[in-house]
């Protein structure tokens, strides 16, 4: 199996002195190229910093984290922003879409700066949303925002997509069908898929659930058959 990070005593310190907070302190694991992966754990436990070091956002204060041959903790800001351009889709919970422009607009966005992009057309179809795609945000629910921003993210063919809680503002129904369409990417592209979540349910989809606590990674489940999103019970 192919190594896509190598995280090596990754720790990240914010502040100084009294005032420091230590949001990883030591973190080291392998994740296996094509993996889902779920990250869990309360509020403030390191996860989604784990996810900005991984995405090249923010940088780490001490450790390594090398992705394929190259250590992404010695790059500096220039080579940070190439290596997001090139390899990196981000879902956040909130969807950041551009309200003037139409959903294949937003798509079309992202594929200008993509070296090998995948149509608006066949990006919004993975996601269910062939027919919506001359909305505008505002005529969107917001699982169809949602998933328009997923659709954004996967047009560049991303080798790692990164996801902060993206069912976390959405219900029942419309999480599934984010979730499907992560799932269906994660099958189809073989990208490298890490979903930040509190939701126990949603983790269960994970191949692995890595378990957050005080900036520290104190389990480490392997799920022998990851659930598919419609036996999700939330």
């Amino acid at each position: 199996m192919t190594v896509s990070f190598s995280i090596r005593a990754l720790s990240k310190r914010y502040g100084a002195g009294a005032m420091t907070v230590q949001a990883l302190n030591d973190v080291s694991f392998d994740i296996t190229q094509g993996e889902l992966i779920m990250l869990v754990g309360p509020s403030g436990s390191g996860k989604s910093t784990l996810l900005n070091i991984l995405g090249g956002l923010d940088h780490a204060s001490s450790g390594e984290v090398r992705f394929g041959d190259t250590v992404l903790t010695a790059l500096k800001d220039k080579a940070l922003t190439l290596y997001r351009r090139r390899h990196v889709g981000f879902i956040f919970q909130f969807y950041n879409l551009i309200p003037s422009l139409t959903a294949r607009e937003n798509v079309d966005l992202v594929r200008e700066i993509a070296d090998d992009p995948l149509s608006a057309e066949e990006a919004l179809g993975l996601v269910g949303l062939t027919e919506r795609m001359h909305h505008f945000p505002s005529q969107l629910s917001g699982g169809e925002q949602q998933r328009v921003a997923v659709a954004r993210a996967i047009a560049k063919r991303p080798a790692i997509l990164l996801c902060d809680e993206p069912t976390g503002a959405l219900d029942l129904q419309t999480g599934v069908q984010v979730l499907e369409a992560l799932s269906r990417i994660n099958s189809a592209y073989g990208a490298t898929t890490l979903v930040v979540t509190h939701n126990a349910d949603i983790a269960r989809m994970g191949s692995r659930i890595v378990h957050f606590a005080d900036g520290q990674v104190r389990a480490i489940d392997e799920n022998a058959r990851p659930a598919l999103p419609s036996e999700l019970v939330w």
